[in-house]
């Protein structure tokens, strides 16, 4: 066995043990509630726009699209871009590695990877910001209901010209709206990538934190999730690429993260 090897044995074998420890969930569980109340999340940035997500996800962000390599990522929900910014970041760099790999001069905008950005109402300050940013030229964005059959057709058209498609749904966390986006762009997921679908951990927090929003528990991000599984076994429904289109739920990152958004969110397409 490989040094390599070796530890990455002994990395999985502190994720298991850590899912675990009923102490050590709950601790980060409260942890987690605790943090909403000051917003956390919206206290940093990505390559200087506000990212507005739990700093651990980041790591799995990075994690998913170095491991699987997408030419095309799919975000709904733009916010202040940092998102977008952070996607497109990676993207550039499996861009320069692979041109390392290969020993050629890096064209930056030679490269097809992108990535498309859905959101209903992207607001001027906001959108002048991503359109000014160093890795703007990566960037679609498109305005919208991203449930809206013109808009799921278009991204549709886009996606056609590409092969690795990953998805990230973040706009809209009641059941109907992400249920309707799982529907929308589930399908686009290439074999082996993810359908990560935040703020799923809405369905565990007390139901008073929600209040203000649209959405709370029984109706958020993970009932959508729970209710599109549910049926995939009869529902017989097929991806773009015309393979039988069936999800799991990766439960290995937030093992390992423990601090999350996406409780259940992350889905491998198997």
């Amino acid at each position: 066995m490989s040094q390599e090897t070796e530890f990455a044995a002994y990395v999985q074998n502190n994720i298991a043990s850590a899912a675990n420890d009923p102490g050590f969930v709950g601790l980060s569980q409260v942890w987690v509630r605790e943090s909403i109340r000051y917003k956390y999340a919206y206290n940093f940035s990505w390559l200087g726009r506000p990212i507005i997500q739990v700093p651990q996800d980041t790591y799995a962000y990075q994690e998913l699209i170095w491991n699987y390599r997408p030419d095309l990522i799919i975000e709904t929900g733009i916010a202040h871009g940092g998102s977008l910014v952070m996607s497109a970041s990676m993207l550039a760099m499996l861009d320069y590695c692979d041109a390392v790999e290969a020993g050629t001069v890096l064209d930056p905008k030679a490269s097809r990877r992108k990535v498309v950005g859905i959101d209903i109402d992207i607001r001027p300050h906001n959108r002048a910001g991503i359109e000014a940013h160093p890795l703007q030229h990566k960037i679609q964005m498109i305005e919208g209901s991203a449930i809206d059959k013109a808009i799921v057709d278009e991204v549709h058209s886009i996606a056609k010209d590409y092969d690795r498609v990953m998805v990230f749904l973040d706009s809209n966390h009641t059941h109907d709206h992400v249920l309707a986006e799982l529907h929308a762009y589930a399908p686009l997921v290439s074999q082996g990538s993810y359908c990560v679908v935040w703020d799923s951990g809405v369905e565990d927090l007390p139901a008073d934190m929600c209040a203000d929003r649209p959405w709370g528990k029984g109706d958020n991000p993970k009932t959508a999730v729970h209710a599109y599984l549910a049926d995939q076994d009869t529902a017989s429904r097929t991806g773009v690429d015309g393979k039988p289109l069936k999800f799991e739920i990766d439960k290995m990152f937030e093992a390992k993260l423990m601090i999350s958004a996406a409780s259940d969110g992350f889905l491998k397409r198997v």
